[in-house]
């Protein structure tokens, strides 16, 4: 199958996934993850109405979506991927929506360029549900620590939290886990589900999936 058909795939099963536990029709937000993806592969996607995207680092986002802008109106672009501190700039002025602040250093660095440049992109804090080392995120047992240094000191407006379970474990604990930290904290916002299991994501109350591999197909990481 094509993109544009992969795209109706996912979209009816989200509405399904959504209907077999009584969610509203439209509660569940498609994030197309179009990362590694050259323009050419976006264009059909975005043709075929689909109107937020994902990407996993600021400098190929740069290089791609101020033209595909230009073409298409309403574009929402969310980084998903680890910003670095001096890369916050170039997110700020770029992506309208933030779902990887993910420590201090990050927060403060957006905290200023927001306030520098006037421009407010919605945020999510990362959580790293399964206390993986090598993965972004902050321990769950910080996430009210966390959000109280986000909003009460650096005044960021945090809008909800994300997580990526670990790739080898039943992704079901992790987003209950997920869902549990954003209502004990007064959040709405739950960006969690990927390729994989974005169905179950949906089943545990998830308002954002990341796909990317269900619609565009295999992705060729650059060596």
């Amino acid at each position: 199958m094509g993109v544009t058909e992969n795209l109706k795939t996912v979209r009816d099963t989200i509405a399904a996934a959504a209907h077999e536990v009584e969610r509203p029709e439209g509660s569940v937000t498609l994030v197309a993850v179009s990362k590694t993806f050259p323009v050419d592969d976006i264009r059909p996607v975005l043709a075929a109405g689909q109107r937020v995207f994902g990407e996993n680092r600021v400098q190929e986002a740069e290089a791609k979506w101020p033209v595909l802008r230009q073409e298409t109106d309403g574009i929402e672009l969310h980084l998903i991927g680890p910003l670095q501190s001096n890369k916050a700039a170039e997110a700020v002025a770029l992506f309208d929506v933030i779902e990887t602040v993910d420590r201090e250093k990050i927060a403060r660095a957006l905290a200023k360029e927001i306030e520098k440049q006037g421009r407010h992109p919605k945020l999510f804090v990362q959580v790293n549900t399964g206390n993986e080392p090598q993965k972004a995120g902050i321990d769950p047992r910080e996430t009210a620590d966390f959000l109280a240094l986000c909003r009460d000191e650096l005044k960021l407006a945090i809008e909800g939290l994300m997580c990526i379970p670990p790739v080898d474990e039943n992704p079901g604990p992790h987003f209950a886990l997920l869902a549990d930290l954003a209502r004990e904290n007064g959040l709405h916002k739950l960006s969690m589900g990927m390729s994989s299991d974005y169905q179950i994501a949906v089943a545990f109350g998830a308002t954002h999936v990341r796909v990317g591999s269900a619609i565009f197909g295999h992705r060729d990481y650059p060596a």
